[in-house]
């Protein structure tokens, strides 16, 4: 799959890692909601013989200018991406749907910011392509706050349901927890599931993502994909030596949980380059791969190379699964080689194969010496 080139951009300058805490305000009314896929997905048992297709991912679309000015960074990755979906249309894996691992805008909180900047580029995929767009919860969408009742939290919240009011399964439904921007859905032979990584220490979500997992038909869903915001392991400037709240929590409760039933990928955000992590594992079945790429190109400010994070602890509690890590790809040290990006995830049978699209400057970024990985066990 060749890459679309566009003229170079400047980079942008790092902004603030942390989300905005200031009080919660909408400065131009309702969210406007993103406009319903033309080809939504069809029913889950519907879709059951389909085992070969493609779908796109990549988060972190944050910009100074939100709320002033559609994403300049972003609009690259969504024309690259549409020229993607055009190309693959009539091959025998074409793009069924997107994931954005989260931070759509700087301050979820406000309105505008979506409206303006986020919303109009999003309606190109559901309203202008067909495809189906699902979002996890970031930082900057509903803020970091551990308690699920923080008043900044539930404002950032609400905007985040109304954007994506036509998007996510309903309220009430089999794949939804209710109050929660935690979901999952179908599609042909695989199942992916989406929970809020700033609150992965909440028991009442980590009990529904288990149930989802304890009763899925594992005959018929070969492969189990993730996506949140928060990486287990990173080497920007989140990860390495610093080990956040959430990242911990990723590590003793999902990631054990994940190896239980056998995820094949989790994909996250949060860090503003390209990063890929290898997990090996046994159990009494066999040995297994759980492959966590962390892509956060959508369009904001760049990060860079920080160091590696201490694992002794994590790969001690793992050891009787005789756990190990391997860091397939890391972020370079400067922000010349991590350019913005997405990835396309190819699905055929029970192989997975991902690519990694750069755009703008970084249109001929190669981290996978083949272009592209097949996840192998």
């Amino acid at each position: 799959m060749g890459n679309f080139s566009f003229a170079g951009l400047a980079l942008a300058a790092v902004a603030a890692t942390r989300a905005p805490a200031q009080a919660p305000r909408d400065s131009s009314g309702r969210v406007t909601a993103i406009a319903a896929a033309r080809t939504p997905l069809p029913a889950e048992k519907a879709s059951a013989k389909i085992k070969r297709f493609s779908f796109i991912a990549y988060g972190d679309t944050r910009n100074r200018n939100d709320g002033t000015d559609v994403q300049d960074m972003h609009s690259l990755v969504v024309a690259s991406a549409l020229g993607t979906i055009r190309a693959l249309a009539k091959g025998p894996e074409p793009v069924k749907f997107v994931l954005h691992s989260g931070d759509e805008v700087v301050n979820g909180q406000v309105a505008a910011q979506l409206n303006v900047s986020f919303v109009p580029l999003i309606d190109r995929f559901t309203a202008g392509a067909g495809i189906p767009f699902f979002v996890t919860a970031g930082n900057h969408d509903v803020t970091g706050a551990q308690d699920v009742k923080n008043v900044f939290r539930a404002a950032g919240l609400a905007n985040l349901f109304a954007a994506h009011k036509n998007l996510l399964p309903p309220e009430g439904s089999p794949r939804r927890l209710n109050g929660y921007p935690t979901y999952a859905f179908g599609y042909g032979n695989t199942f992916v599931l989406s929970f809020d990584s700033n609150i992965a220490g909440d028991s009442v979500q980590y009990r529904w993502v288990k149930a989802q997992l304890d009763s899925l038909d594992t005959k018929r869903f070969v492969n189990i994909i993730v996506f949140c915001h928060h990486p287990a392991f990173s080497t920007g400037p989140h990860g390495g030596s610093s080990v956040e709240s959430s990242t911990l929590e990723m590590r003793q409760l999902y990631m054990p949980l994940f190896r239980t039933h056998h995820v094949k990928l989790l994909l996250t955000g949060h860090e503003h380059l390209f990063d890929h992590w290898v997990e090996r594992y046994e159990d009494a079945s066999g040995k297994y791969r759980l492959d966590q790429i962390v892509s956060g190109g959508g369009g904001a400010p760049i990060y860079t190379y920080s160091s590696e994070p201490d694992v002794r602890a994590y790969l001690a509690a793992g050891a009787a699964q005789h756990v190990a890590l391997q860091h397939l790809v890391a972020p370079g040290a400067d922000t010349t080689a991590n350019p913005h990006h997405y990835l396309l995830v190819h699905v055929n049978g029970e192989k997975i194969s991902v690519e990694v699209v750069g755009v703008g400057w970084g249109a001929n970024y190669a981290p996978y010496p083949k272009g592209g990985v097949v996840l192998k066990k």
